[in-house]
C-alpha cells in the first residue's frame, strides 16, 4: 500500500507539472487542461486500491490508513496545490506577475483559511477511516486505523494552534 501512495503522489504531481508544461511551454491550454483534470483519477485508483486491500482480507496496516488520509488531503488542497503551481509556472514561463508573499492580516488569513482545509481533508479521511472500520467490524484488524485517527486530531490541534497564532501575532515583511 506504501508503493500506492507514493505512486499517487507522485502521479499527482507528474500530471501537474505535465498539464503546466503543456500550457505554458507548448501554448496547449488544452492539453493542459486536460492533464490536470486527470488529478482527481488518481485518487480515484488509490480509492480503489484501499478497497481491494479491504475487501479481500488482506491484513489493514497503517499503510491503508495513511491512504485514507492521502486521499482526504488531496481532495481538500488538490485545487489550491495546482492553482499554487499554476501562479508559478505563469510567472516562470508565461510571463505572468511575481507570486506575491502575504503578511500581515492576509498572512494570517491564508493560515487559517489552511487549517480549515486541513479540518476539511481530516473529516473526509476520517469518514473514509471509519467506512472501513465499519465494514470490516473486526477491532483486531483495524487497530491500526484508530491510531491513525487519533494522532491526525492531535496534529489537527497542533495546526490550528499554529495557523490561528498568526491572527494575534501577525507576519511582518522584514524588507
Amino acid at each position: 500500500m506504501y508503493l500506492f501512495i507514493i505512486s499517487a503522489e507522485v502521479l499527482f504531481w507528474v500530471f501537474v507539472v505535465l498539464g503546466l508544461i503543456a500550457r505554458y511551454m507548448f501554448g496547449l491550454k488544452k492539453l493542459g487542461g486536460l492533464l490536470l483534470l486527470c488529478t482527481p483519477i488518481i485518487d480515484v485508483l488509490l480509492l480503489i486500491a484501499v478497497f481491494i486491500t479491504v475487501s479481500s482480507g488482506m491484513e489493514i496496516t497503517t499503510a491503508t490508513g495513511l491512504a485514507a488520509c492521502y486521499l482526504g488531503i488531496t481532495v481538500a488542497f488538490g485545487h489550491r496545490l495546482i492553482k499554487w503551481a499554476d501562479v508559478r509556472f505563469s510567472h516562470w514561463f508565461g510571463k505572468g506577475p511575481k507570486p506575491e508573499r502575504k503578511y500581515g492580516a492576509a498572512h494570517a488569513k491564508e493560515e487559517r483559511t489552511g487549517w480549515l482545509l486541513h479540518l476539511l481533508g481530516w473529516v473526509i479521511g476520517n469518514a473514509l477511516l471509519f467506512v472501513i472500520i465499519v465494514y470490516v467490524d473486526d477491532p483486531q484488524r483495524t487497530v491500526s486505523l484508530e491510531g491513525i485517527m487519533s494522532t491526525w486530531a492531535i496534529v489537527l490541534v497542533i495546526d490550528f494552534i499554529v495557523s490561528f497564532s498568526y491572527t494575534l501575532a501577525p507576519k511582518k515583511n522584514k524588507a
